[in-house]
Parts: structure tokens; sequence; C-alpha cells
């Protein structure tokens, strides 16, 4: 696995832990795909009976990394082929059976939270800030959470964070039923790590039906998965994203208003 995520297995509990702190855990293709092998492992291995997912440094995740989006943008080959059958971490969360707890710290951007809609426990600490600044990227949501959000928190304040990319505090996070409580900081990996415990120590034949009995139906789901991949691909290589990606290099507002393209 990536050194950017590090995996530890004890008492029937897969830990992926986010491990870039430098760069504020921006998600890259590898990290992507060490996310997802650790997901499909513990699918695998009767002896893990809960995942655990939680984040190194002041940040759970700044999202995907901006430099692989400008790579596609600008036509890079290798980027645009790493990108061929989808986000590996997002393809695994769909038909995971191992239940996941996620602990959050600081902000968690893009991909931060809409992972969260298909974890299973979620616990935030005191200074997290969830936000889905998609559009303001000039791409669309993924991982079939404009389907989640809006069924989980109602679609006015799933479009006021899709759209506006206003955040939610942890607070919030729990009162919209995104989380299940705040923790202090310092006391954050603990509790989950106690709840991922808890879980773990359950008849697990009986945890993995509840789990499969509580999700949507799954075609729903892959085929919003197949319908946003669609759309954020043809927006990715759009001239708005291209201008996105320029605004927030060079750290200004992005003007969209010569970005359309001839109808």
């Amino acid at each position: 696995m990536t050194g950017h995520v590090v995996s530890e297995t004890s008492g029937g509990v897969l830990t992926l832990t986010l491990n870039r702190p430098e760069k504020k855990n921006a998600l890259t293709r590898a990290m992507y795909q060490a996310l997802a092998d650790g997901i499909d492992a513990a699918d695998a291995d009767p002896a893990v009976r809960c995942v655990l997912i939680q984040a190194e440094g002041d940040m759970f995740t700044a999202g995907n990394d901006l430099g692989d989006f400008a790579a596609v943008n600008r036509g890079d080959a290798s980027a645009n082929q790493a990108r061929e059958g989808g986000n590996p971490l997002l393809n695994a969360l769909e038909r995971a059976k191992t239940p996941i707890v996620a602990a959050v710290n600081g902000r968690a951007v893009g991909v931060g939270t809409t992972m969260l809609l298909h974890c299973d426990l979620v616990y935030v600490a005191e200074d997290a800030l969830l936000t889905t600044p998609f559009v303001n990227l000039a791409l669309v949501p993924e991982a079939a959470s404009s389907m989640l959000l809006p069924a989980r928190i109602g679609h006015a304040r799933a479009f006021a964070m899709f759209v506006l990319g206003e955040a939610v505090d942890a607070r919030k996070a729990v009162d919209w039923g995104i989380a299940n409580a705040v923790v202090p900081a310092g006391e954050l990996r603990a509790r989950a790590r106690a709840a991922a415990e808890a879980v773990a120590a359950r008849a697990p034949a009986s945890v993995a039906a509840t789990k499969a009995l509580m999700r949507r139906e799954p075609e729903p789901i892959k085929a919003r998965y197949q319908e946003e991949g669609r759309l954020f691909a043809a927006q990715l290589k759009s001239p708005e994203a291209a201008e996105a990606f320029a605004a927030f290099a060079e750290k200004r507002p992005p003007d969209f208003t010569k970005t359309r393209e001839p109808a």
C-alpha cells in the first residue's frame, strides 16, 4: 500500500489512515487505489469485521489532488488513462460489504464529504468542516451524492452545498444526519476506534446482512455513478474547468463569463 495510506489490522478492525498531511491529504490516484484495495481486502478477509478510515494532520482531506484534474484538462494521455473505469475508491465503497467507520478532523472537501454517505458510522471532531465545492471547480457531484445527499439532508441544503459551496460544521453535520456525534479533537480517534471495535464484536453475518438490508437498491446507485461519471469527465475537460483550475492556482476568483462554448 502506498506510504500515503497506512494500513493496520488489529482486533478485527482494518484501519486505513490518510498520511499525506504536508499536502492536506489531497488524494492522488495511488491513494484512491490503496483505499479501494483495503476495503476490498476487508471484504475478502473474515478476520476483518470493520474498516476505520482516519487521517493524519489537521485536515481529513482536501479532496482530489487538483494536479491530477488539471492534467486531465490539459489532455495528458496518462492522466486520462488513469481515470478510465472511474474512481477506484468510489467503486469499492459502492460494493463494500464490511461496515465502515470514519473519523473526520478538520476540513473534508469534495470526496472527503461524499464518501461519508457510504460510511456506516461517522464521528466528527469539533473543528470538522464539510464542503462539496464541485461547481466552484466547474465540475459535478460524484459518489452518487447527487442522489444520496438530497435524500439525507433535503434538496435545498444539498443544492447550497453543491452549487454555492456552503460549508457544514460539525454540529450541523450531526443535526442533518451526516454524522453520528461531535467529539473533542483529542478524543476523536479513540471514539471512532471504540465504535469500530464494537461493530467488530457483533455477530458478523448478522451485521453484514443488516448493512445489506439498509442499503438502497444497488442499481439506481450504479446508474447514478455512471451518469455522474459521464458528466464529470466532460466537465473535467471543459473550458470552464480550465478557468477554474487556473484561478485556483493563481489564487483569484474564476471568471466564467467567457468560457461558454458555442451552442
